[in-house]
């Protein structure tokens, strides 16, 4: 049978984690690479205790068709959490659905859309989609430089960003860069995205305002129960204007008619009486535990000239490597020798460096990263 793909699908690629995760599926492969979060996090008595509440109380809702907006008591609950209106809130079938229905309704061909230095691979990928122009804001150690922000708004549809330990470089912008991107996004006219998968992962338990907190007007909030409770569950949300909001909701009825009712009563029925509250801080102490472990590695395998960041929270360590060293070829050595990483390439929307790379340390044991750790020193020093 011979068919004729659209030219979006012909320029549409693979993700270069998802490829990568196949490979680590041999149980002798150390990996570094997945972002995601630790099975050993996962409350699984919890979750079969309410999806048999669910059963048994609410079957017939559960399993029926729902409203495209969700479940009402756990949007409730959303808009209590960050100081927001129900009618503001969208249930998504996980966070990577809102990028997805946000550039579906934002984007045009050709549109100027502002994203990190490096940033969300998942967010280049679902933006794609659209065929934006790319514009990338130079960033420090501290996120978007405000200077530079200032400069490129001019006609841009929107700047997506993630402030807290971001994906892939486990960053956050501090409380004062927060308010100046804020406040020229403001003076410009250009729309925030607020991406924040991570927010609740920092390893003091500090937490910093939302963008969305200092000008709800102008800043769509998305968020997820991946990060906190299972990405099983696939459940996530948008906060947005109300004037986006409707228009997101017409673009979810054509993409899946709602979230699973099912899901979205579990995780509801999960998390009403405060668990997350109870449950979040476990989650920190296990990963700042394990950061603290791949750190600790790092400094003693690591040879010189090799850089990283020292996160606070989330999951990921950024590592820069010296100037003229390619990490995609460091990877074929790894994965021969058993350790894999995400090299830092695909994060970049323009110009990528090919002297970077991801590792993500929360789903392996401290004993493993040692192990992990050492080898990818030994093929560095041998580079």
């Amino acid at each position: 049978m011979t068919f004729t793909l659209s030219q979006r699908a012909q320029k549409l690629t693979s993700s270069a984690i998802r490829e990568i995760l196949k490979v680590t599926e041999r149980p002798e492969v150390i990996s570094f690479a997945g972002g995601l979060p630790s099975p050993d996090t996962f409350p699984v008595e919890r979750l079969r205790e309410h999806t048999q509440r669910v059963l048994q109380e609410t079957p017939t809702a559960a399993l029926q068709y729902g409203p495209t907006e969700g479940y009402m008591a756990l949007r409730e609950w959303i808009a209590a959490r960050h100081s927001s209106s129900a009618s503001n809130v969208l249930v998504t079938t996980g966070s990577q659905q809102g990028l997805d229905l946000l550039g579906k309704v934002l984007i045009d061909t050709a549109s100027r859309v502002l994203v990190e230095t490096p940033t969300y691979l998942g967010a280049l990928q679902a933006f794609s989609m659209c065929e934006p122009q790319f514009v990338s804001v130079p960033s420090d150690e501290n996120g978007p430089v405000s200077a530079s922000l200032a400069e490129l708004a001019r006609d841009a549809r929107f700047m997506y960003c993630l402030p807290n330990f971001q994906n892939p470089t486990g960053r956050r912008i501090p409380l004062e860069r927060r308010q100046q991107l804020v406040d020229i996004a403001a003076n410009q006219g250009l729309l925030l995205l607020e991406d924040d998968p991570y927010g609740a992962l920092s390893y003091s338990g500090d937490a910093l305002p939302t963008m969305h907190s200092m000008n709800p007007d102008q800043v769509v909030h998305m968020g997820s129960f991946s990060k906190v409770l299972a990405p099983g569950l696939r459940v996530g949300y948008v906060i947005a204007p109300q004037s986006l909001h409707r228009k997101l909701v017409q673009a979810k009825q054509a993409a899946d008619l709602h979230t699973p009712s099912f899901t979205q009563r579990i995780v509801y029925e999960s998390i009403k009486d405060g668990f997350l509250d109870e449950h979040i801080p476990t989650i920190r102490k296990l990963y700042g535990e394990r950061c603290t472990a791949m750190l600790s590695a790092m400094s003693r395998y690591f040879p010189a000239g090799v850089q990283w960041n020292r996160p606070e929270g989330g999951m990921f360590i950024w590592v820069t490597l010296p100037m003229g060293m390619d990490s995609t070829k460091l990877l074929e050595r790894a994965i021969a020798a058993n350790v894999a990483f995400v090299p830092g390439a695909p994060f970049f929307a323009n110009n990528p460096q090919a002297n970077t790379l991801r590792l993500s340390f929360v789903t392996v044991p401290p004993d493993k990263i040692e192990t992990g750790v050492k080898i990818l020193g030994s093929l560095l020093e041998s580079t």
